[in-house]
């Protein structure tokens, strides 16, 4: 019974959204991500989804893309990725999953997802910039992943996993000696390990990955790890 993640499938049954556009190691990426993941994984697996997971527009749009990873092994959560635009209520999305008896499939928002001795944490994120909307963004992400560590339920008993869509820092931040205030925020609840997505293409370079002040950071969206998910706990 293992831990993998992977983000940013960028599923599109019900529309038509092509990924090859965005480089030749997109074309059939459905086909390599579903015989990957029959490799590695098994139905005690759990999968963690680091968001970017439809390209659907509304909830009900999602269907056969969800049915996608329903068929595949393991117990599937989700975070929400910046273009996630059919993500609804917590409430809404597991009623659509009852309906269709997609019972493998859960979410996180301001919430913990619990799987063996672990807890599994997490939020979108958001673009760092001196804007007003990226600071209000910023802070409702805050908000969000604090909300989220604050569910935890038996916290001593838990190891816990940070899941986000967003860097949660930037190599510009580091270059400037700047202070994530994720990075904060989970050094303030003694988390270590966070994965994130986001980055394609030419930003992979942009990756931060490695312990920073205490956190060990790791980029995990499809393409980067060639649509593979990767284990990161047994």
């Amino acid at each position: 019974m293992s831990i993998y993640a992977i983000g940013d499938l960028h599923l599109s049954f019900q529309t038509n959204k092509p990924m090859d556009i965005f480089g030749e190691q997109w074309k059939d990426y459905e086909e390599k991500i579903k015989n990957n993941w029959k490799k590695e994984i098994n139905n005690n697996d759990l999968v963690i989804l680091l968001g970017d997971f439809s390209w659907a527009m509304k909830l009900e749009e999602t269907i056969l893309d969800f049915k996608f990873i329903h068929d595949l092994p393991g117990i599937k959560v989700l975070i929400k990725g910046n273009h996630d635009y059919w993500w609804t209520s917590i409430t809404k999305m597991n009623n659509l999953m009852q309906e269709n008896k997609f019972y493998d499939i859960n979410f996180i928002q301001n919430n913990a997802f619990y799987y063996k001795d672990y807890a599994i944490i997490g939020t979108r994120g958001w673009t760092f910039s001196d804007s007003e909307n990226a600071t209000k963004m910023l802070n409702r992400e805050l908000i969000r992943l604090e909300n989220s560590i604050l569910d935890i339920k038996n916290r001593e008993e838990k190891k816990v996993i940070c899941a986000m869509h967003y860097p949660p820092i930037t190599l510009d931040m580091i270059s400037k000696n700047e202070k994530s205030p994720y990075i904060e925020l989970l050094n303030k609840y003694n988390i270590n390990n966070c994965y994130y997505g986001h980055l394609h293409g030419k930003s992979h370079i942009d990756a931060v990955e490695g312990k920073i002040d205490g956190v060990n950071l790791k980029l995990l969206s499809s393409d980067y790890i060639d649509f593979k998910p990767e284990k990161i706990a047994d």
